[in-house]
């Protein structure tokens, strides 16, 4: 599991991005691939999967 902070998430738009500790990517979240609501600033854990246009986030979890 890869730690990382949420730097931004529409909830009505259903997708943002989190920045992962240690090498400060951003990954793509979709609200499809969220285990718990999450909001900006929230610490996460989270594994990434190839989506139709890039890395993107899934079973992300607050940590």
């Amino acid at each position: 599991m890869l730690q990382g902070t949420v730097k931004f998430y529409n909830e009505k738009k259903g997708f943002g991005f989190i920045v992962e500790e240690g090498s400060n990517r951003e990954v793509f979240v979709h609200a499809t691939g969220l285990i718990d609501p999450i909001r900006q600033a929230d610490n996460v854990t989270f594994e990434t999967s190839e989506g139709k246009r890039g890395i993107n986030a899934v079973n992300v979890r607050k940590a």
